[in-house]
Parts: C-alpha cells; structure tokens; sequence
C-alpha cells in the first residue's frame, strides 16, 4: 500500500507544480521579483525580470507596473527589465504635500538606477513615463542609451493636447475633492516644460511614438522629433494614446527593432546621392 500512496504524492506534488508555473505573475504585487528602496524622501517600489540589458519601463500619469503586465512578459525575453512605480503611483510610497514634479520624478529614477548600478540603459516611457524618458535623457544622458516614447508631451495645455483632453484636466481639478487625484491632474494641467533647446541636447537616439488619434497633438509630436538630433518618428495607425495596449503586436515589433537594430536617420536625400 506504500507505494502507490507515494506514487499518489508524487502526483499531488507535481501537479501543484505545473499549476504553480502556470498561474499569471502578479506584476504590480509580486514579492519574488519587488522590492522597496528609500528613493529621495520616499520608498519607490520596483520590479525586476529577466536578464541582459537593462531595460526601464514607465508608467503614465494615474498607471502603474500593474498596467505593464503584457509589456513585461514580452521583453523580459530579451532584457532585464526594471518596472518602476514612479512616486505617488502604484505601491511607491510618497507622504510628501509638496506638488508633484516631472523633473523629481526623473531624478527618483535616475537615483534608483545609480543605486542598482545601472548606466547606459534602454528606456521606455508611456504619456508621463514618456516625459521622464525625455528628461532623463536631458538631464541625466549616463542613463539613457536609446530612449523610446509614446505618447509625450513637452508643455501643458492645448498646445500639445486636443481641446477636449485639455478640457476634461480642468473639469477634473474643479470637480474633485480626493487630494490624491487632485495632485496627479494639476501635474498635467501645470508641466511639463522642456522647450525646444532642451530637446536640442538630446545625443542618444529616441524613438517618438504617438498614435494616429492620440491624446497628444500630431503637429507636437513631429515638433519633438523635428528637434531632437537624432531621432526617428513612429506613428502608429488606427491607435489613441494607448496605441501600445490597442496593437501590442505591431508596438512590440517596432520597440524591438528600435532597441535591437542600429541606429540610422538617413534621409531620402542621401539615398539618392549615395551619401551616408
């Protein structure tokens, strides 16, 4: 009778284990891979998966690692990737009363890569995380090796939103009485502010990626790319401001190929005369 309640156990056990690598990861909440660290008067809470190079994923404005599920279970195939929830998202913990700021929200980020050791990383950003890729790379240019954005802005307002979306910031500020959705839309309502001759001393390559239909206005978006040296532009057909969640398939392959393929922003010109 032993050994066929071994051979029951054995069964148990292994089934437990298949059911164990099975079940989706709690990206967002998952203790195997998260960790806190005391990041400029705040804890930051970040995710690491994979292996190679590193990686940065950031969230937009309201988001979190949480909504960089699917994002993550692709890429960490070929990198180590670190998800970041930036301060008063997600599960980082900010107590602070002071205004939020994309330039501290940068500066938080480039502070924890120098805590993990990490330079010369790759990095995406997502509407907000889109902004602080782009400071990063101002500010902080050990950081950033390649820099892919979707969906950023570099001032506040209709200049570089659609009436509506401009309209539905201010209705939410006048309407709500939560502090903390009051902290998040005056930050939209308030910055960023990254002129021309900020984006002008950009030396990595960027990616500016919008969609068709997005939030950000087209004009604005080929004014970033127009600006930044060397840059190329992506946009992405039938997609809003959410265009990497709507097509991940079509978002993944040109990301990668972003990453993977060399660099290159020769023009039509130079095809023709054969100058490179």
């Amino acid at each position: 009778m032993k050994k066929p309640i071994l051979l029951l156990l054995l069964l148990l056990l292994n089934i437990g284990n298949i059911a164990a690598q099975s079940a989706p990861v709690k990206y967002g909440d998952n203790k195997e891979a998260g960790h806190f660290k005391q990041i400029n008067g705040i804890q930051m809470y970040y995710e690491v998966y994979g292996s190679g190079k590193p990686l940065v994923l950031l969230h937009g404005n309201g988001g979190s690692i949480r909504s960089q599920g699917n994002r993550i279970e692709y890429f960490k195939q070929f990198f180590q990737v670190i998800a970041i929830d930036s301060r008063a998202h997600g599960k980082s913990v900010d107590n602070s009363p002071t205004p939020l700021t994309y330039k501290q929200m940068a500066n938080d980020v480039s502070t924890l890569l120098d805590s993990l050791q990490i330079k010369n990383a790759y990095i995406w950003g997502q509407s907000d995380g889109g902004i602080l890729g782009l400071l990063l790379a101002i500010n902080h240019p050990d950081k950033t090796e390649r820099v892919a954005v979707f969906g950023a802005n570099t001032v506040p307002g209709k200049k570089a939103v659609y009436d509506e979306i401009d309209k539905l910031v201010v209705d939410t500020l006048k309407a709500t009485k939560d502090p903390h959705t009051k902290k998040l839309y005056t930050l939209l309502d308030k910055e960023p502010n990254i002129t021309d001759k900020d984006l002008q001393k950009i030396k990595c390559p960027i990616l500016v990626m919008t969609g068709d239909r997005d939030a950000i206005r087209l004009e604005h978006s080929i004014r970033i790319f127009n600006n930044i040296p060397n840059s190329n532009l992506f946009v992405m057909p039938g997609a809003t401001h959410f265009g990497s969640y709507e097509k991940p398939e079509l978002f993944n392959l040109v990301l990668l190929n972003f990453f993977n393929q060399p660099f290159t922003k020769t023009s039509t010109y130079e095809k023709f005369t054969q100058k490179k």
